[in-house]
This record gives C-alpha cells, structure tokens and sequence, in this order.
C-alpha cells in the first residue's frame, strides 16, 4: 500500500512549503502540497511538483567520481567511497600541516536545511581550523540593513496580506519565486485592494497588479526619499508612532526635504506623477503593506535602499495593523529557537581565529598569491550546495580559478554542474527525498520537518553522513562526530516539541500577530532606528556602474543589466530538469524594441552581450517586459548549456554593496550588438 510522509522544500524560496511525499514499493510516486499548512495550502511551484524527476533523474551521480582529464573537461572514472575518502584526508592532511586556512568551504543555500546545510560539515571546518566563509552571495545586504533598522530580520506575517488594502510588491516577482504570498495578495485584490508593483522589469507579476511602476535598476532608495518627502509636506505621517517608536527621524526628515518629485523621477527615470500618487496612494491608505524582495538590494547601495523602505512603514504608522507593515524576511523570528552553537560547534576552533573568504570574491581570491594581507594562497577548496562556476559573479575569473591545477577540489553533488566538471572529486550527495532534516523558513513563521521517504539511491550519502566519513578518516575523534541524524535533529531548536513537529511536519511559532503594533522593535531602544550606529542616516548610493556614477562608462556600455531567474530554475537548480527547461527553452536576453531597432537586432536573432569583463552569447527578445535602457538577461543557465559554454555571470562584477558585504550583480552595464556585427 502507498505510504504518505511529511516534507518541506529545500530550496532557496521564501515559501518552505510543506510537502506531502507519497511512496509505493520503495519509489516516490508523487508530491505534492500539504493542504493543512496554512503558506503552503496545498499548491506547489511548477519545478518542485516535478521533483521526483530530480530525484530519479538519469544523470544522478550515484557514486563517487575521480578526475582523469583536465580541469572543465568532465572526464571521470568511478572509485569505491574508501578510496575517495582516503585520498581526500591525505590531501587535505597535507594542506593543513602547512596552514589549515589554505583550505577552505565553499557553500550556500543549495538545501536550506539546519542539518545538510550548517551542522557536521562546520564541525569539521571548525575543527580543521579551515579558512571561514562569508557567505553573503544572495541577502546579506538587505539582511544587515534590515537588522540595522528593526534589530533582526523581522517582519510582517505572511497570510495577514490578505486584509490588506494596499500593497507594495517592491522588487519581488512574486508569481514566480513567492508564489503563496501572490496567493494572499490575490485574496486581497479580490476584497478590493489596490497592487503596485515596483521593479525595473515588467514581470509576470506586474501584469497583474494595478500599477506598474518602472524604476531604473538601484533606484529604490531615491524613491523611497521621494515618497517621504511627499508624505511629509501633505502631512500623511502617524507623528504618534513617529514620537513613540522611531529613533533619529529629525535628520533624515531634513535629507527626504531635498527628494522633490521632479528629482526623483529624473534620478528613478518615472514621472513625478508617479511618485506623487504612489505616495497619496502609500500615505492614504490603511492597512498598507509592502514586501520587498532581495532583488532590489543587488546593487551598491542595497543596503541603503533596504534601510529606507524599511522606514516607511514606521513614518505613516502602517505597523498599528496586523495588515500593515513591511516583509522582506522572517528569518529572525527563529534567532530564539534555532540553536545554531549546538550544531555547528564553533568552540571547536578553540583559540583560533582563521581568516574569512568572501564568497563573492572567489574569482580573484583563487587566483591570488600568499601575502601577509590575504594569508595563504587558496590550495583546496570544498563544495557543497552551491555551484559557483555557474553563480558567482566575474566568472571568467571563476573559471580560470577552478582550472588551476594546483588546486584540489572537492564537490558534493547530485549532478555534474559546471563545478562539478572542475572537480577531483565528485561525492555522490543524496536530495530532500532521501535524507532527514529541519527547516526554518524567511518567508513565513512555521518549523518544518523533512522525513526521509526512501532510501539513498546508489551510493549517494547525506552531506551530514559524508562529513562525518570525512572526519574519522581525517582522526577527528570528538564524540561530537559521530552524533547520527536524529540526535542532529533534536538539537537543531529550542523551546519546540520536536515529537509533535515530526509528527505533524509544521508548527507555528508562538508570535504576535501585529508585532510592532505599540513598537518594541528588537533594537537596543526598542525602536526603528534610523542614525545607526557605524552607517549614520541612510541615503540614496549610486549604482557602481550608472550614467549618474560612472558617466564615461555609461556611454560605452549604455545599456544596464539585470539577470533575474527564469521564472522554472531556482538559481542555477533544475536547470538540468528536461521538462523545465523544456519550458524556458534557451538562455535570451529581453530588450525593448527602442533599444533594439537603432542596433539591428531582430526578435530572435542571437546577440552579444558586451563589456569590459567579457562578452555573453544568447537570443534576443523584444518584449515591453524591458524598459527602455535595461536589458534583462535572465538566468542562471549552466555554462555548458549556454550557446558559447558562458552565461551571463561572465559581464557581472565582482564589487560589494554598502552594507553586507554582498554582490551587486545587478549593477552591471553593457551594449548589445548582432552576433554576426559584433
């Protein structure tokens, strides 16, 4: 007889919808989604009701790879799990006996799982005294920003949207990668609120909404002054909640004053009358709310961006209501649950205190050298949950670092990326399906529990199992490796039955409905903070690359790029998936007819995308989803699917935003030219 289990999606996706996984003779024969959890309410994306296509894909690696041909060329035998773990400690024994910090972990969000993604594997890396890693390649500028200014990254309750009466989708294609918050906004739609979507990109999401408001990437701040300044002179401002809750108004309130409609506008490329009715609608109207996605803070000033819109709920009072507010992550409503020192074990470094790498940085920290400033010259690196050949910006840079034959590599995998194709080792890694793990979520407020539905295909291990193997053959002998799943599993939160969360596969969290309602933010004050300390009065922060930053690049490179994801990949995930990518059908880059016509570029022809940093072959397609001056470039197609072994990471730049330490890569200008011209 079937067999039905309780699952949670892994993926990088603000939903962490609830999974019910049916299984019959050993084989998953359907997913699908859990009608009792209240996000999830049954539905699923398109890619991860195909998941067990994933999972049963012909191309799982199933065992593990040892590289025999060249860097990038795939060329690989298989070897037994004993043989690969032993070569793999010796080297890595080796590297360590000289500097341990030459060694370092390469990961992100591939899983969101407390245990596949941050526990045995940064027992090891703690223990070993391996290089730290930042990672900050999606959120951390709007995540810094956002705990600057409410003191955690906190926010609206996901299903109170549906009583709103005015929402804001700022930056956020929501159809395609928050699909149950469009569900809520949907519901309030119908009950008569009004939609307004903020995006340089005239998304699936904007077609639905009742305004589309057109911005010129990385001008989120300038139009978060604008609206200010008009909500100030037309006194649309709860100067109660202002008095009692927000903290350094004064000096900001005086920077708003210099943001006039007709600046704004010039500076955002709108109208005035645009800026003018977004703040009477934003101003006017009650319950408002915004959520903001993290699209918006890829670029220099991000964080600065996040920090202003972030305030704007505070300036008109829209926290008061449940249905009012701002959302762009829940993750730190879990701080007090999740128990991140049980899992990760950081006393295992003990007095050490090894350098951190950037992970936005990796092209040009592989290619660099030993020095007292950078310490040593990378000389292993492993990869799990993340694929960086693929994803990581200034790619040419990329590839040239993992082509470095002195480099030892180690990627844990499902299937052979772009990565993987550089390895010399590939470890087979098991997906969601066949592994045990906890999940929190930044897009709600719900635990989830992962129940393992089959048995690991093949030979592929769970990363947590695979690090465990890894560190007894390296002689770590802390009992703390040898603790199983399960045990993991009850450490990985506090104050939470864990019975009743396996058993049921969700709990809510015990949290008020309209956090903020009387203020008590999680700042030291208890309010929103404006003049934070070490960042002052948030401002707007030009783009690296804009006609206002950089004018002399503007007009070789006169055209701004975005890459958002193809509406069926998540990431560079499910790229590999032949039904989906059946759907997308190519890598194209959308253009507006008014910038294609003056170059000869025909819908359909193949182009190049050009600049400085490289070049990118791809189709063109005219589309009034381009605003004039933008091109959207979407991605993130594997390289080896790319119509010259490229995508478009190959024109993004390796330069960080003002808060966070994160990438800015959609900050990025280029010129477009026919294939054949160019």
């Amino acid at each position: 007889m079937p067999a039905t289990l309780h699952a949670a999606c892994p993926h990088d996706c603000p939903d962490t919808c609830a999974l019910l996984v049916t299984v019959d003779a050993g084989r998953v024969i359907k997913v699908q989604g859990d009608p009792a959890h209240p996000p999830t309410h049954g539905a699923l994306c398109t890619k991860v009701s195909r998941y067990p296509e994933r999972t049963y894909h012909a191309e799982r690696v199933l065992q593990p790879l040892k590289r025999v041909g060249p860097k990038g060329s795939g060329r690989f035998e298989a070897v037994g799990w004993q043989e690969a773990l032993s070569d793999i400690a010796a080297k890595l024994k080796a590297i360590a006996a000289r500097d341990p910090e030459a060694i370092v972990p390469y990961s992100y969000a591939g899983t969101m799982g407390l245990l596949q993604g941050e526990s045995m594997d940064r027992r090891f890396f703690h223990r070993l005294g391996a290089s730290l890693l930042d990672r900050t390649i999606c959120a951390s500028a709007g995540g810094e920003a956002l705990t600057a200014t409410y003191g955690g990254k906190l926010g609206m309750h996901l299903a109170h949207y549906a009583d709103s009466r005015l929402i804001l989708i700022w930056g956020s294609n929501s159809i395609a990668s928050n699909l149950h918050f469009w569900t809520f906004a949907q519901q309030a739609k119908r009950n008569g609120a009004k939609l307004v979507c903020i995006d340089p990109r005239k998304t699936e999401t904007a077609d639905k909404c009742h305004q589309h408001i057109a911005l010129l990437p990385g001008t989120d701040g300038a139009l978060a002054l604008g609206l200010m300044r008009e909500l100030i002179v037309n006194d649309w401002l709860d100067h109660d909640y202002i008095a009692r809750h927000v903290e350094g108004w004064p000096a900001l309130r005086e920077r708003a004053m210099q943001w006039t409609p007709e600046r704004t506008a010039e500076v955002c490329g709108i109208t005035p009358d645009e800026v003018r009715g977004l703040a009477r609608d934003y101003g006017t109207t009650k319950p408002a709310a915004i959520r903001l996605n993290y699209g918006m803070q890829r670029v220099h000033g991000g964080g600065n961006a996040v920090r202003l819109v972030a305030i704007l709920p505070c300036l008109v009072g829209a926290w008061r209501d449940a249905a009012g507010g701002m959302l762009l992550s829940a993750s730190g409503w879990f701080k007090r649950f999740r128990n991140e020192a049980a899992l990760q074990r950081p006393d295992l470094l003990a007095a050490r205190r090894p350098r951190t790498i950037n992970m936005v940085t990796i092209g040009d920290d592989l290619l660099r050298d030993s020095s007292p400033e950078f310490g040593p010259k990378i000389e292993a690196l492993i990869v799990y949950n993340s694929n960086p050949v693929a994803v990581a910006p200034e790619s040419p840079k990329v590839v040239k670092g993992f082509a470095r034959e002195d480099l030892f590599t180690v990627v844990l995998e499902q299937f052979m990326t772009d990565t993987a194709d550089h390895a010399d080792y590939v470890l087979p890694a098991t997906t969601q399906l066949e592994h045990l793990d906890v999940h929190t979520s930044y897009g709600h407020t719900y635990a989830m529990f992962n129940e393992p539905a089959v048995a690991p295909l093949g030979h592929a291990k769970p990363n947590t199992q695979i690090f465990r193997e890894l560190a007894a053959a390296m002689g770590f002998g802390e009992a703390c490796f040898r603790d199983d799943d399960e045990t993991l599993a009850r450490a990985a939160l506090r104050e939470v039955d864990f019975d009743a969360l396996r058993r049921d596969g969700w709990l809510k969290l015990p949290l008020p409905d309209a956090p903020f309602a009387g203020g008590g933010f999680a700042t030291p004050s208890g309010k929103c903070v404006i003049d934070a300390p070490g960042l002052g009065v948030p401002d707007f922060v030009a783009n690296h690359e804009s006609a206002l930053s950089a004018p002399e690049l503007a007009r070789r490179y006169p055209l701004a790029m975005i890459s958002p994801p193809a509406r069926n990949f998540l990431n560079s995930s499910f790229v590999n998936v032949a039904s989906l990518r059946d759907i997308e059908g190519e890598p194209l880059v959308e253009i507006h007819e008014a910038d294609a016509l003056p170059r000869g570029i025909a819908d359909g022809a193949t182009v190049r995308l050009f600049n400085d940093r490289g070049s990118y072959l791809c189709k063109a397609k005219l589309s009034a989803r381009a605003r004039p001056g933008v091109v959207n470039a979407l991605g993130i197609w594997w390289r080896k699917l790319g119509l010259e072994g490229s995508n478009v990471n190959e024109l993004t730049h390796q330069r960080l935003t003002d808060i966070g330490r994160a990438p800015s890569f959609y900050d990025c200008l280029v010129e477009v030219a026919p294939a054949a011209a160019s």
